[in-house]
């Protein structure tokens, strides 16, 4: 298995602050097709106006979003102009209620979507909602790029493992990167006393990776610190991991927005590349 098709969308002008030259890292390294989305964003949210106004307002945001839009499919085909990798761009625009069903119609038909962090200075509830779009509504893998750049490459890759169906479907859809690195770590913080694999944690999720010609050692950690995600930022850290891989969203994205959780954490303080599946 390989990944032929990447996605990757930007939505902005300002090509630095996206994950495109990652993407086309990525793309290259796969022998893949990139596709972009340049995608304008019209951030007004209808409303009550004078009689009439209502559409003229909506038009013209509309327009605005159409022109940002083609401003960032042209910047996007300057930094693309002698890439290596196959490409093709694509421009268009959405409000931010239509961000779910634009960006997942196109990440479904994608293997991996590449994206920059959605949290953080000079970040909006547009790249949250169009990682979420890709995961949840393109239901395909994502691999979100601090820097927006890719390590020379993924040597050392953590597996934050946790026995869940979002993280064994992480660790299916990145088998490609972890066949090719030279060592993977699966860690484990504070398995329960009574899991099935209690005599043995992460056994059998060695064992199936050893399969498939993975190199795996295993990690039991105890948890603390208060956060999952700070116990994982440290532990990549001490095993100087190039790639964290892990479940997203074992809680309802309601929930961690308002309370927390593993995911929104760990992407928030994210400073390797994070590969994740729900």
């Amino acid at each position: 298995m390989a990944y032929k098709s990447i996605l990757t969308v930007v939505t902005s002008s300002d090509i630095a602050a996206s994950a495109l030259e990652g993407a086309a890292e990525m793309a290259n390294n796969q022998d893949a097709h990139l596709d972009i989305l340049s995608l304008g964003i019209d951030h007004s949210t209808p409303g009550y106006y004078y009689a009439g106004t209502n559409a003229l307002i909506e038009q013209a945001t509309l327009d605005r979003a159409r022109e940002e839009a083609e401003q960032i499919d042209i910047a996007v085909g300057a930094a693309m102009e002698g890439a290596a990798c196959r490409w093709a761009s694509d421009a268009a625009l959405a409000q931010i209620g239509t961000i779910q069903n634009l960006v997942g119609n196109r990440a479904r038909f994608a293997d991996l979507v590449v994206l920059p962090k959605p949290y953080g200075e000079s970040r909006g509830i547009a790249d949250e909602a169009v990682l979420e779009a890709a995961l949840f509504a393109g239901n395909v893998p994502v691999l979100v790029l601090p820097q927006g750049k890719l390590p020379p490459q993924f040597a050392k890759i953590v597996i934050a493992w946790n026995q869940s169906a979002e993280a064994l479907d992480a660790v299916r859809a990145a088998l490609p990167l972890l066949q090719q690195a030279h060592l993977s770590n699966i860690v484990i913080i504070d398995p329960p006393r009574h899991s099935p694999d209690r005599s043995d944690p992460g056994g059998m999720l060695s064992q199936m990776l050893a399969r498939h010609g993975v190199r795996a050692e295993i990690s039991v950690v105890a948890a603390t610190m208060p956060r999952t995600a700070d116990v994982l930022a440290r532990h990549c850290e001490d095993q100087q991991a190039d790639l964290l891989v892990m479940g997203a969203y074992g809680h309802s994205r309601f929930r961690e927005a308002i309370m927390g959780g593993a995911t929104r954490d760990t992407l928030e303080a994210a400073k390797i590349p994070v590969f994740m599946s729900h």
